[in-house]
C-alpha cells in the first residue's frame, strides 16, 4: 500500500470565511437598545409617580363603581306579607248549651245562612216565663181599665146626683122666696131653703170636681199599668232575639274556617264556634322594621307584586307599638286586585315613604356603612381613588341622596371601604 492511500482527510473543505465585522451595526444596535430603555422610563414613568402617590393599592376587579347623577329619588321600603282575608268574622255562642253544627270547614256560605244552632233549655224558659208574665200583666190591664170605668161611672153618678139636688134645691129656694113675698112662710123657713141651696150648689161643684180629679187618677194608673205592660214586652222582646241567636248566622258570603268546637259538645257564653272568611276582599299583614317607625303614616301608597304584575296598595292602618323591633301594619289594594290569591300567600310589597324630584343621587352600596355616610373614594381618568368628605340624605332601597361633597359625573366606589384602611388616595391596579 503507498503513501496516498494512507493520506488522512481534514476540515479545510468545511471552514467558511469570515467577513470582518461592521462596526456602523453595532452602532444601531446599541442606539435601538438606547431607544426602548427610554421609551420605557417615558411609559412607566406615570405608574411610578401614582405608585409615588398612593398610599394603598387594590385590585379593581374587587371593587364597585357608580356614578352619581340627578333624578328623582323615592324614600320607600320593602317588606315582606302575608294575605289575610280583609273581613274574617270569628263567630260566637251566645248562651250556653249544646251546639249542633250545620256546616264543615271549607263550605261555601251566604250571608244569612244559618251555620250553628245552640239548644239553651235555660233560655227557652227564660223567654217562657216573660210571656206569660206579658200575658198576666196583659189581663190585669184590662181588669184595671174595666175598674177604672166603673169607678168613673159611680163618680159621675154621684155628680149628677148633686146636679139632681141643686135643680130641687134651686126650686125649693123659688117656692121660699113667693112664699115670703106673700108673707105666708116664716123667716127661719125662707133661710133654710137659702141655706139648702147653697149646700146643694157646693155638694154639686165638690162632685164635679171629684168626679174630675179621679178621672186624672184613673188615668195617671192606667198609663202606670201600660208602662209597666210596655216593659215586660221589651223583656219578651230581648229574650225572643237572645233565641233567635241561638241560631248562628253568617255575616259575610265566603268559606267556613276552623270550627272550633266539636259536634254536640257542650259551650258556655262567648265560646268562639267557627270563623268565615271573606275571599272577595284580601289584605296584606305587614311588619316593617323598627327604624322606619317614625315615617310611616296612614294613607302612605304601597306597590304590591304579585307574580310579574304589580298593584297599586294603600296603607291602612300602622300599629301604636312596636314588638320584637318591628312595627305591625296592614296594607289594602286599590281599585281591583288580583283574583288568584290564597290566605297567607306570602307577598313583597313596597311602601312608598316620601318623592324627592332632582336631587343628586347615587346607588346605593357597602360605602354607607364602612364610610359611615360620610367617605366617598371618587376614580379619577389614573384609576385613582381620592378620598373625600361628602354628606348623605335621604336614602331609598336602592339609591342616597347626595347633599354635598360630590358632583354631577363623579364616578365613586360604592363597596365595601375596610381595604382601603382610610387612606387618602388608593391605586387601582389591574
Amino acid at each position: 500500500m503507498g503513501d496516498e492511500d494512507l493520506k488522512i482527510a481534514d476540515t479545510s473543505a468545511q471552514d467558511v470565511r469570515l467577513a470582518p465585522p461592521d462596526p456602523r451595526r453595532m452602532q444601531l444596535i446599541v442606539a435601538g437598545i438606547g431607544v426602548a430603555v427610554i421609551a420605557s422610563i417615558l411609559f412607566a414613568a406615570p405608574w411610578v409617580k401614582r405608585w409615588a402617590n398612593a398610599t394603598a393599592s387594590v385590585p379593581f376587579d374587587r371593587v364597585r363603581t357608580a356614578v352619581v347623577a340627578e333624578g328623582d329619588l323615592v324614600r320607600d321600603v320593602s317588606v315582606q306579607g302575608k294575605i289575610v282575608a280583609a273581613v274574617s268574622p270569628t263567630l260566637y255562642a251566645t248562651a250556653s248549651g249544646s251546639i249542633t253544627l250545620e256546616v264543615v270547614a271549607g263550605e261555601q256560605v251566604f250571608a244569612g245562612q244559618i251555620l250553628a244552632n245552640v239548644d239553651s233549655p235555660e233560655l227557652n224558659s227564660l223567654l217562657r216565663q216573660a210571656e206569660s208574665a206579658f200575658e198576666q200583666r196583659k189581663v190585669e190591664l184590662e181588669r184595671q181599665r174595666i175598674e177604672s170605668r166603673q169607678l168613673a161611672l159611680e163618680k159621675r153618678k154621684a155628680a149628677d146626683l148633686a146636679d139632681v139636688a141643686l135643680v130641687a134645691a134651686k126650686r125649693e129656694q123659688r117656692r121660699a122666696e113667693e112664699a115670703n113675698e106673700m108673707g105666708v112662710i116664716p123667716v127661719i123657713d125662707f133661710e133654710k131653703a137659702q141655706d139648702d141651696l147653697r149646700n146643694a150648689e157646693l155638694a154639686h161643684q165638690h162632685a164635679i170636681a171629684d168626679a174630675g180629679l179621679f178621672d186624672e187618677r184613673l188615668a195617671f194608673e192606667l198609663r202606670a199599668s201600660e208602662f209597666e205592660l210596655r216593659q215586660q214586652e221589651l223583656v219578651v222582646i230581648d229574650f225572643q232575639r237572645q233565641v233567635n241567636d241561638l241560631a248562628i248566622k253568617s255575616p259575610v258570603n265566603g268559606i267556613v274556617g276552623d270550627l272550633l268546637v266539636d259536634q254536640k259538645s257542650a259551650v258556655s257564653r262567648d265560646t268562639p264556634v267557627l270563623a268565615v272568611v271573606d275571599l272577595s276582599r284580601f289584605e296584606i299583614d305587614a311588619l316593617i322594621p323598627e327604624s322606619y317607625a317614625d315615617d310611616l303614616l296612614i294613607g302612605m301608597q304601597a306597590e304590591i307584586q304579585v307574580g310579574g304584575e304589580r298593584y297599586n296598595g294603600q296603607l291602612v292602618a300602622v300599629s301604636p307599638e312596636i314588638i320584637n323591633n318591628q312595627v305591625a301594619s296592614r296594607i289594602r289594594f286599590k281599585g281591583d286586585g288580583p283574583t288568584n290569591l290564597r290566605q297567607n300567600q306570602r307577598l313583597t310589597t313596597r311602601i312608598l315613604l316620601a318623592e324627592y324630584n332632582n336631587v343628586l343621587m347615587v346607588q346605593r352600596g357597602q360605602f354607607l356603612d364602612s364610610g359611615g355616610g360620610r367617605i366617598a373614594y371618587v376614580v379619577n381618568d389614573d384609576q385613582m381613588a381620592e378620598r373625600r368628605q361628602i354628606e348623605t340624605g335621604a336614602r331609598s332601597l336602592g339609591s342616597v341622596e347626595i347633599v354635598a361633597g360630590l358632583e354631577p359625573g363623579d364616578t365613586i366606589i360604592i363597596s365595601n371601604l375596610d381595604p382601603f384602611r382610610g387612606a387618602d388616595t388608593v391605586l387601582l391596579t389591574d
